[in-house]
């Protein structure tokens, strides 16, 4: 688009961004700040800021997408009409000293109001401290703020170090880091707070003993989240004999965040090219969860030419269960087995949940799709039946919408499998459920 609009006539542009200005809240700014010099480019920043210090009315939910993007305007306006990178590096620093009045001004459940900081303002940060040839103001400055982080939106800076500083001046500010989480009382917020500044650095530098070391400083009592870091760390960067050695740490009985573990030893196995250990991680990760990706870890590990003997195995084992799992009835669309799918449905028809439309659409369409009427009945029964039982209007065009396609979906169906033909089904539908005039008017209409 960029080396379209830079054929067209000036003029043309120029009417463009006029217009654009007046219908964009904080688009006349920005245009305006195109124009202005370096210096008026400045005060104008500064008072925007104070302005914002100075506001008073709080910002509620219905408002932050509209603050946000007044937020990012003004950032934006700074990128364009300041191109010093340390006067760019001091208005940005400025910004992010404002977090605590921006953030406690404001709801930001939606977090709209935190991504401005998290990225728009990260990345003039990373923009200006690129082009500052002092990096020793960077690295202060870099210091400061991550001081006083005290909403986590400065964190972001450290973790883009690398994109700013070399290595030895990467090393120069985690020493920094480093003395300053020394200095605190062990096991403190502060303490930890430089820790993971160090931890961050360490990690960019590619130093997984420095990593080690970090952590192990930050967290003297080993957990099964402390050996996996530093293990993940080692994978990182090419050691799986040092990854193993330390989750080898976690002891056998340690299952927390148990999928995760199976991951990572995965990786590592691979990396050391044990199959036989591969094919017992990935057991483990499929008996927790079936599911088409996880089948594949498990046959990389077996040899492809093991695929129909597994899935016919694992698709006789679902239809022998006598409990009904969301995970195994996609897994058999995954797989391909429609059929066995459909029939999984049917054995389990009451057992489905149609509050979790999230899990069943995509499993009725893909059903549909396939031609199998029956087994997506059944999810829309289950869906039309849970919205019916919420008696919620809103929600009511849902209803119809999947009492239609029942309907349609009837017509192509002769063999009931023993559940109520649509017929009779509607019939006790509308018995049940007469007095919801709103579905019924909005269904017939």
């Amino acid at each position: 688009m960029r080396k379209r609009l830079a054929r067209l006539d000036p003029a043309r542009l120029a009417d463009a961004l006029v217009y654009l200005s007046y219908k964009i809240d904080g688009g006349t700014e920005f245009v305006e700040s195109m124009l202005l010099p370096p210096e008026e480019a400045v005060k104008r920043f500064k008072s925007r800021l104070s302005g914002l210090k100075r506001r008073r009315k709080f910002i509620d939910w219905r408002s932050a997408a509209e603050f946000s993007l007044e937020l990012e305007l003004l950032i934006a306006s700074l990128r364009e009409s300041v191109s010093d990178p340390k006067t760019g590096l001091d208005l940005i620093s400025q910004f992010f000293e404002c977090d605590r009045k921006i953030l406690e001004r404001c709801d930001d459940s939606s977090g709209m109001v935190g991504d401005v900081f998290n990225f728009d303002a990260r990345d003039a940060f990373i923009s200006y401290a690129t082009q500052c040839t002092d990096k020793t103001y960077v690295s202060n400055l870099l210091l400061r703020l991550y001081e006083h982080d005290d909403y986590g939106t400065r964190t972001g800076l450290v973790t883009h170090a690398s994109e700013f500083l070399s290595q030895a001046e990467m090393r120069a500010l985690l020493d920094d880091f480093w003395e300053r989480a020394k200095a605190e009382q062990p096991g403190s917020y502060a303490a930890h707070h430089w820790w993971i500044g160090v931890e961050l650095l360490a990690r960019q530098l590619r130093d997984p003993e420095l990593f080690e070391k970090a952590v192990l400083a930050a967290h003297p009592t080993l957990s099964s989240t402390t050996c996996m870091e530093i293990a993940n760390v080692y994978l990182e960067n090419d050691d799986p004999e040092m990854a193993l050695f330390w989750m080898k740490r976690i002891p056998k009985t340690d299952r927390f965040r148990a999928d995760d573990q199976d991951k990572l030893l995965y990786t590592i196995y691979e990396k050391l090219g044990n199959r036989e250990k591969m094919a017992e991680t990935a057991w483990r990760l499929f008996n927790n969860e079936r599911s088409s990706s996880r089948l594949n870890l498990l046959l990389r590990a077996l040899g492809e030419d093991k695929r129909e003997q597994l899935i016919k195995e694992q698709v006789e084992s679902i239809l022998n269960s006598t409990t009904f799992s969301y995970d195994d009835a996609r897994f058999l669309l995954e797989v391909g087995r429609l059929d066995d799918a459909s029939e999984y449905l049917l054995l389990h028809h009451e057992e489905i949940n149609g509050d979790l439309y999230q899990f069943l659409l995509p499993l009725a369409k893909a059903l549909e799709e396939g031609g199998r009427f029956l087994g997506a009945s059944v999810i829309y029964r289950a869906l039309l039946e849970s919205i019916l039982a919420r008696a919620q209007t809103r929600y009511y065009h849902h209803g119809v919408r999947y009492l239609k396609k029942l309907d349609t979906l009837s017509t192509s169906i002769e063999d009931w499998r023993g559940i109520s033909p649509h017929s009779q089904y509607k019939k006790a539908i509308q018995a049940e459920h007469k007095r919801k005039r709103s579905f019924w008017s909005r269904y017939e209409g």
